[in-house]
Formats: C-alpha cells, structure tokens, sequence
C-alpha cells in the first residue's frame, strides 16, 4: 500500500531532500521513505561501498531510479564539504527543501578519557549540525519555498545519563541549538522554513548495535523511527520524542521533569542515579 500524501507541503513528491549519514541506519531509512513518496534524494556519508551500495538501493526505490538520487562523499565535520555538498545538490536539483541532519558516531568516552574521542564526537554530532543548518538553511529560506531542517538529537542530550559524557554534551548541544534555529527561522518575515528536534528512542541501527545481529525485542527498527517522524512532522511537532518497545512517552515525560527538577529542587546533578535519590525516583516515576 503506498504512502498517504503528506499534509506537509515541504514532503511532497518533487521536492529535494538531503540526507546527511545517510548510508545506513536512520539516515538511509529516511532517504528510502522519501525517495518512495516521490522525493528527489541527496545522501551524504564517508565515501566507500556502504556509500555506493545506499545509492543503488535508493535508485531501486525512487520513481525517477537514478535521476532522483544524488551520493556525494562527506565529512560533516568540515565546512568545506558540507558547502560542496550543498553547491552540488542545488546544481543536481535546484536547491533542497528538507534537510535532515542526522550524521552522528558514538565511540565511547570518558570524563578524563582520550581527548581524540571528545574532539571527533562533537566536531561531528554538534559541529556537523551547526554547519550543516547554517550553510542550507539561508539557501533554503531564500528559495521561498515551504522547508524543514530536522536535526537528530537524543534522549542522552536531555537527561544525561552517566557513561558518554562527550556524546552527552554534543546532543545537549543539538537541542540548544535547533531551539535556537527555530526561534530564528520563526522570526524571519515570510520564512516557510522551520526547524524540528528529532529524539529517536531505542533504535536497532549499527550505531547502537553493540555488535548484535538481531533485533532487541525493547528496540524499534530505523523504519518505525522514521515512520513515526515523518507523522509527528505532518503533526507540526518540534520536538518528536519517540518511543519504543522499552519505554513509553509517559515514562520518557517523568524522566525529563525529573531531571529538570534536580535544578528546581537543587537536588544533586544526576540525582536518578544517586543511591540516596533512588527511592524517590521510583515513587515519582509510580506516580507515588
């Protein structure tokens, strides 16, 4: 059964999407729900195979085939590419009406681990968002036409949990900084772009994988994710918090009031996970 058409006007069928780590997990699950709705697709990713290999699937989907899908090599963390990424797409199709900022790496880190893991996780995850919004959002309000600018954050970057404090504060930093955006964007006289907060929850991508081949049965697949974005876009949502098969919105709500509230209630930072706060956690999170 092929997708309803989307009340979103910057999703309709000729419209220009471009999709950044888009070669595998979320990224190229969105491209192949765009290029299906008729999309014209740019996926921009590390050159190699998996690059390569994303462009063919997408061309089998796209009812143009290889007319509508544009592979370009990228590193998003270089200003450079990122403006070649945007000359090319323009000069393929015109200019790009959805922008999907998703390319992210997670390798691990610690507080006072290796600095190299801090310094690629942020020049990517935040500083890729950064250049990727300032380089196509002022072409894209200029092209006067309806446009999102999607930037993936996390549920990491809103309660923080111990463990990867780098991939933390480069996801915190994506949510100040999309809110940012969409004040901007809305402040602008006859701006049609807008910018949303994408926070996927559990998703079975090779980001997350850990090494395993199957599904977790807690986990969604990068299908729903999108699919789930895509509705809560239609919706007009900024920030499209999603579930999955472990955790409900309603449990993800009392998780990030509790975490505001250590500010309110001057609690210890981190307080869900200190062992004199564990009991009143639990009761808040039972509604006791």
């Amino acid at each position: 059964m092929a997708d309803p058409v989307p009340a979103h006007p910057a999703l309709a069928s000729g419209a220009v999407a471009v999709v950044t780590g888009g070669a595998s997990g979320i990224g190229l699950a969105a491209a192949a729900r765009f290029a299906a709705r008729g999309l014209k697709v740019a996926i921009a990713d590390l050159p190699g195979e998996k690059l390569e290999a994303a462009a063919a699937h997408l061309a089998g989907i796209a009812p143009g085939g290889t007319a509508d899908v544009l592979a370009v090599a990228t590193d998003v963390s270089e200003l450079s590419d990122i403006e070649r990424l945007e000359a090319e797409v323009a000069e393929r199709f015109g200019g790009t009406d959805v922008l999907l900022n998703n390319a992210g790496i997670q390798p691990g880190s610690a507080l006072f681990g290796p600095l190299e893991n801090w310094e690629k996780v942020i020049a990517v995850n935040l500083w890729g968002i950064i250049l990727g919004s300032r380089v196509f959002g002022p072409k894209m309000i200029a092209r006067g036409r309806p446009g999102l600018i999607v930037n993936t954050g996390s549920k990491q970057g809103i309660t923080t949990p111990p463990g990867d404090p780098a991939y933390n504060v480069s996801k915190a930093g994506v949510k100040v900084f999309t809110e940012a955006l969409a004040h901007e964007l809305r402040n602008i006289e006859g701006c049609a772009v807008t910018a949303h907060l994408f926070i996927p929850g559990f998703v079975f991508t090779p980001l997350a994988a850990g090494g395993r081949t199957e599904k977790p049965a807690g986990a969604w697949t990068a299908e729903q994710t999108v699919d789930f974005m895509l509705e809560r876009l239609e919706a007009g949502d900024f920030y499209i918090l999603c579930p999955d098969n472990d955790v409900t919105r309603a449990l993800d709500q009392k998780r990030i009031a509790w975490a505001a509230g250590d500010i309110i209630a001057n609690r210890p930072p981190l307080s869900r996970w200190h062992k004199d706060y564990a009991a009143a956690f639990a009761a808040f999170v039972k509604g006791d």
